[in-house]
């Protein structure tokens, strides 16, 4: 723990270790104020760090030492213990939209949308590791949701809503273990171990941005040497971190252009245009100059712009394409006078709402050591310190699954995190539906989900416990994987389409019948299950046969049945309201209604149009065809013998020729008229011949006026 002073407050010691410098303090907390009790500075004499990352681990922990050294000189006590920060410029954001199908008639639940968020997580570092070199090990410090979608429609929650689909962007950062080990070795050689480690945009936002603030959309801005660092709150948090490569030595190495003078001069002549007064310096021939504050700004103003537009770019970019409320800005190279107004104007905002956050949000700070400037430049230092009271930020061990894993703990660690760190799938996490089918019936697909399995099961130090469970350090946590569900299971009785019913009037009386259904081309019972690629053809009609096997019924040998009064055959097809009879007939009306039946079916099916009234006979009930029965045939005038070649006729006032046989009988007319008798529009189709009704049967002769109509 940080010592305590003579007054036993806890003292904490602050490393900003920068890619120009390395800034210390020492502190305490007392009273609800930060009280700064020791400051000290020291500029890099080589290029140890480039972009925030160490590249000499041992030079820096030299300087490191000397700060420290320093600071116990101060302090008259020696310190063991240091808070440091990652440099927010380090950090790897991806961009990434994920989608996870639903079921359209099923409500989204919270956990539905949390399986969402942490499967666009793991889908952003699965981007993230194509891109970058997998020997480095990588930690999600974080990760926030920018728009959900529902269907592709942007939405503001998904709770309680239903859809085919759900979205979300998500921006998920992530910290290179590389980084945060040279922290640690350059820390450990100077003598000292890590007590927290956070990141420097959220040490900048302690002071910067209180929390009463976060609720706001800002924008955070360190104008550091070498990089812009960014960050956004909204919502009481920090959602996203970003950074463009361009800041304080951009503008620096724009006046070495336009003044002719070495890098140092033209830093600090940087440094003087916030200043009244002329500035002056010595050139690199020699000369000394003399320039006022607002010629250089003039100077700089085209690389300012350049630079601000960038930064306002990112920052929309990290907000939705959508401006913050306000800006704040800290690091020096922001203190240039026209900085803020020009990102100001970028980002489309007033003036006053893009400002340096300097001295005035250092003013409950206490300096207690002297000769301290309170400025933009103390506020991530002075940041590191307090969040050590205030987030207690580190890198802690759990146990998952047996092995032990590494954590950046961010004060809000849970389950979920530990097992996206591990590479636990997310699919294992959740419930996993059975595979779909696909079927199609009456021509039109239906897709039917599998069932949903069991969900995964989570002990935390042996109890039962949930994914949004907290975790810290030394927990051990189990998870058992989900489940994946069966198949659907989908009977045809079950489907709305096989619920329908035709009506048809038996013998008087009206009879509910349930459709057919023919499942590739085979009749199916409603206790059939669908199987995946079915296709399902719902038959809107009866065979008489099928009409009789569904009732039970059995006809006598001299029974003949009637479709809409008509004669009919076991195979005649009826519709919805048609009319079924059955009555007792001679064995002679009943051949002949047999032969009427068989006629009338060769009309609707082709290969039985091919067959001739002699094949007809021989199907005819009874027990053959010998030369009486056909005699009592001709008789009867089922056949004429006669034959007469082609014949002109005429039906309902038209002249009809009938060709391409040697006779003809009065069914055959059909072949030659349009006459809808598959849908009943009367009581019976009347069918007269030269003025007396007649039988489909009778003789066709030349010159005969028929004439053909349904019955009211």
């Amino acid at each position: 723990m940080p010592r305590k002073n003579n007054a036993d407050h806890s003292i904490v010691f602050g490393l900003d270790i920068g890619t120009r410098s390395i800034v210390g303090t020492v502190g305490y907390f007392d009273q609800k104020k930060f009280h700064v009790v020791a400051l000290r500075t020291k500029e890099h004499d080589e290029r140890v760090m480039i972009d925030g990352q160490i590249h000499d681990i041992e030079g820096v922990a030299d300087e490191i030492r000397l700060v420290k050294q320093k600071l116990e000189l101060d302090l008259g006590f020696e310190l063991t213990e240091v808070c440091i920060a990652a440099a927010g410029r380090v950090l790897k954001t991806v961009h990434t939209r994920v989608t996870q199908a639903m079921d359209p008639e099923v409500d989204i639940t919270d956990e539905n949308v949390y399986s969402l968020e942490l499967l666009g997580a793991q889908q952003a570092y699965s981007e993230f590791v194509k891109n970058n070199d997998l020997r480095i090990k990588f930690y999600c410090v974080g990760y926030t949701v920018q728009r959900y979608f529902l269907d592709n429609y942007q939405m503001t929650n998904l709770e309680h809503h239903r859809g085919n689909e759900i979205s979300a962007d998500i921006i998920a950062t992530f910290l290179p273990d590389e980084v945060v080990d040279g922290l640690y070795k350059a820390v450990g050689l100077a003598g000292l171990k890590v007590a927290n480690l956070t990141l420097e945009p959220i040490a900048a936002m302690e002071i910067a941005i209180p929390k009463n603030y976060r609720m706001l959309n800002l924008a955070l801005v360190d104008v550091g040497a070498g990089t812009s660092d960014i960050s956004i709150t909204k919502d009481e948090a920090i959602v996203a971190y970003g950074m463009i490569p361009s800041a304080g030595d951009e503008i620096t190495e724009a006046i070495e252009k336009a003044y002719l003078v070495d890098f140092d001069t033209a830093e600090s002549i940087k440094r003087q245009t916030w200043k009244k007064g002329i500035i002056k310096f010595t050139d690199i021939m020699g000369l000394e100059q003399k320039v006022d504050p607002q010629d250089v700004i003039e100077a700089i103003r085209p690389t300012i712009e350049i630079m601000t537009r960038e930064i306002s770019d990112r920052i929309k970019r990290l907000n939705g394409g959508k401006p913050v409320s306000a800006v704040f800005v800290v690091g020096g190279g922001g203190k240039v006078p026209i900085f803020t107004d020009c990102l100001a104007e970028e980002m489309g905002i007033m003036k006053e709402r893009c400002a340096v956050r300097g001295e005035e949000v250092l003013k409950p700070i206490d300096f207690v050591v002297s000769g301290v400037t309170k400025d933009s430049l103390l506020v991530t230092p002075i940041g590191i310190c307090l969040n050590y009271y205030n987030m207690k930020n580190n890198f802690i061990f759990v146990m998952f699954n047996g092995e032990q894993i590494k954590l950046y703990d961010n004060s809000n660690l849970r389950i979920s995190d530990a097992a996206m760190q591990s590479g636990f799938k997310n699919e294992d996490l959740f419930p996993k539906r059975g595979s779909s089918i696909t079927f199609t019936i009456n021509g039109k697909t239906q897709i039917r989900r599998g069932e949903p399995g069991e969900a995964a099961v989570f002990r935390l130090n042996g109890e039962i416990a949930s994914i949004n469970d907290k975790i810290k350090a030394g927990d051990n946590i189990e998870v058992q994987p989900s489940t994946t569900g069966p198949l659907p299971t989908v009977e045809l009785l079950k489907l709305p389409e096989f619920t329908d019913t035709i009506t048809v009037h038996v013998n008087g009386k009206a009879a509910k019948l349930p459709k057919f259904a023919s499942v590739n081309g085979v009749l199916k019972s409603g206790f059939y299950e669908v199987q995946d690629g079915d296709e399902i053809e719902m038959l809107k009609f009866y065979t008489v046969e099928q009409i009789l096997e569904f009732m039970d019924v059995t006809l006598e040998p001299n029974e003949a049945i009637y479709v809409n009064h008509e004669p009919a055959s076991p195979l005649t097809e009826v519709y919805d309201n048609f009319t079924v009879e059955w009555t007792y007939v001679s064995e002679e009306d009943l051949m002949v209604d047999h032969v009427r039946s068989e006629v009338e079916e060769r009309m609707k099916d082709p290969e039985r149009q091919k067959r001739t009234p002699g094949s007809i006979l021989k199907e005819a009930p009874g027990e053959g065809v010998d030369a009486g029965g056909a005699a009592a045939f001709a008789a009867a005038g089922i056949i004429s013998p006669e034959s007469t070649g082609p014949i002109t006729v005429t039906v309902n006032g038209k002249t009809v020729k009938l060709t391409g046989k040697d006779s003809y009988i009065f069914v055959d007319i059909f072949n030659y008229i349009d006459f809808d008798r598959s849908h009943a529009q009367g009581s019976s189709v009347a069918t007269v011949l030269n003025g007396k009704d007649a039988e489909y049967v009778e003789p066709l002769h030349d010159g005969d006026k028929l004439e053909i109509y349904w019955r009211k």
